[in-house]
């Protein structure tokens, strides 16, 4: 497999982000594809980027891989969706690499607790619980992680 390019997103391209959004968060089996998903999903990209979302993705010669949104002044790492044709092939863990490039001592995130397979895959990234919260937009029962760089002992 050849390597995603990591960029910043364009306007242009918000749609097909929203797009790959969808299908990523289908794959998880908690949600449908429907046309009302689509259209909040990509109303809410111009929305959290207006609200402060660092918006990137991963360009495989010209196609879009995945999203990354980041919320650089509250060291939060949004959102990571991988579309569903590059998942299992560490392209998650290339965004997240990525991500401790542009926050590299600290950063959070939450996740659905009924998209096991993704807070599984942050604790072995190093991600520590901190906590379980209703998210009152959605009824979906979040958990909270941080995840805090090492610093050598001396």
């Amino acid at each position: 497999m050849s390597h995603p390019l990591i960029r910043p997103a364009r306007a242009d391209e918000y749609d097909e982000i929203g797009r790959v959004w969808m299908e990523s968060w289908v794959s998880t089996g908690l949600g449908e594809t429907s046309d009302f998903l689509l259209a909040n999903l990509r109303a809410r990209i111009r929305r959290e980027i207006e609200d402060g979302w660092s918006l990137f993705v991963a360009d495989d010669n010209g196609t879009i891989a995945a999203m990354l949104a980041l919320h650089l002044p509250k060291l939060y790492l949004d959102m990571l969706f991988v579309a569903p044709a590059y998942q299992g092939q560490s392209l998650g863990r290339q965004l997240l690499g990525f991500t401790r490039t542009q926050m590299p001592d600290e950063m959070s995130l939450r996740c659905i607790r009924e998209n096991e397979k993704a807070w599984r895959w942050y604790e072995r990234e190093g991600f520590v619980f901190e906590k379980e919260e209703v998210e009152p937009s959605n009824g979906f029962m979040m958990k909270y992680y941080r995840w805090r760089r090492q610093r050598p002992a001396g």
